[in-house]
């Protein structure tokens, strides 16, 4: 049964409201303020709330201040139920985040339609974010065997040759061998990395708190940071002469680690999915208020659908690791950006040049 919270001090209209609730087979509690109406807010999870706007302790609009600082009430509909009728008002309870607004008096009709139509729409939204859910459990567990698989058949491929007949083997080849470990065990060190960090930047991105501590922390200058990764990247590839650096200094809003992780998955893809001796231009300019980061290359490419799948379920596609190379690492670095503030884009044309940008705020 659907569960609705009234959250009204004029007891009249409550209990007539509770009635009207009753009548329809909703299952209807009731607050006569704003204090009582948080507690149970957060006790019964109610699906829809309806609450008045002038109330004494706390009005309408500290109830849902305080409900959307909660992450078990943030997404719970919400309807204002107000005598007010000036516009100032009503966009001030939708800046806060109600999802609709009804003027006293109004009809019975008027409220359940409102009702009807806001549990509809929650319904929808939800049933999109399960979707999104078995996408991303159905890519797990497609991908994440095939990810981990490659490089622990390099490192167990390479040590049994080791230990079944090792005196057989000369120094250059035994040499080439632990080589051939060590890059495999790099390889698998990084994607668990990046699962682990990718989990983590989900988690921070459904707590408000903890967003908005990274958007008020640390400031980095980010031009020795670009250029120094870059460098970094360009000799672990192997293209430190297609490197192209034109990158000014500004104090960007991001902690120095999650900067340097950014950067890091940019030209990683860069050079992956480039040919070698065609440059990779990377571009840091300053915007008004904002710092363009900018990472170009003349490699495969991406289409406009390509590009429109990368999100945050879709980087585990077997088909966007091997044909697209916009796995995780790209998708780590457009939630990076997002977290703090900024976005990441993409333009880009099949076989023609490709160019990742990433705007932060200063």
């Amino acid at each position: 049964m659907t569960k609705i919270l009234v959250i009204e001090d004029e007891r009249a209209i409550r209990e007539n409201i509770l009635e009207l609730l009753d009548a329809e087979e909703f299952e209807a509690l009731g607050a006569e303020n704003g204090k009582i109406g948080i507690q149970l807010a957060a006790q019964t999870l109610p699906d829809l709330i309806l609450c008045d706007v002038m109330m004494p302790e706390i009005d309408g609009h500290g109830v849902l201040t305080k409900l959307r600082q909660n992450p078990a009430t943030a997404t719970i509909p919400f309807i204002f139920l107000t005598a007010l009728a000036d516009k100032t008002d009503t966009r001030k309870g939708m800046q806060l985040g109600a999802d609709d607004y009804l003027t006293k008096p109004c009809t019975p009709g008027e409220l359940l339609t409102a009702i009807q139509t806001r549990l509809e729409k929650q319904a929808v939204l939800q049933q999109q974010s399960q979707k999104k859910l078995d996408e991303l459990r159905s890519s797990i567990t497609w991908s994440l065997p095939h990810e981990l698989r490659t490089p622990l058949n390099g490192i167990l491929g390479c040590s049994e040759l080791l230990l079944d007949d090792p005196e057989s083997l000369d120094p250059s080849e035994i040499r080439e061998m632990a080589e051939q470990i060590h890059l495999s065990g790099k390889r698998l060190y990084r994607l668990v990395q990046n699962f682990l960090l990718y989990a983590e930047l989900e988690l921070i991105a459904t707590d408000t708190q903890r967003v908005g501590a990274l958007r008020t922390g640390d400031i980095s200058a980010v031009k020795s940071t670009i250029e120094a990764v870059a460098v970094q990247q360009a000799k672990q590839a192997e293209r430190q002469a297609d490197l192209r650096l034109l990158v000014q200094e500004k104090d960007v809003q991001i902690a120095q680690n999650h900067l340097t992780k950014l950067i890091e998955e940019l030209l990683d893809n860069a050079f992956k999915f480039s040919p070698a001796g065609t440059p990779v231009t990377v571009t840091g300019t300053i915007d008004s208020e904002n710092y363009i980061l900018s990472v170009s290359n003349s490699g495969r490419g991406m289409t406009a659908e390509q590009i429109a799948d990368i999100g945050a379920y879709r980087q585990f596609e077997r088909k966007l690791y091997e044909q697209q190379g916009s796995g995780l690492g790209l998708t780590i670095a457009k939630r990076l950006a997002e977290l703090y503030g900024g976005q990441l884009t993409i333009q880009s044309a099949p076989q023609q040049e490709t160019t990742v940008r990433v705007t932060l705020p200063c």
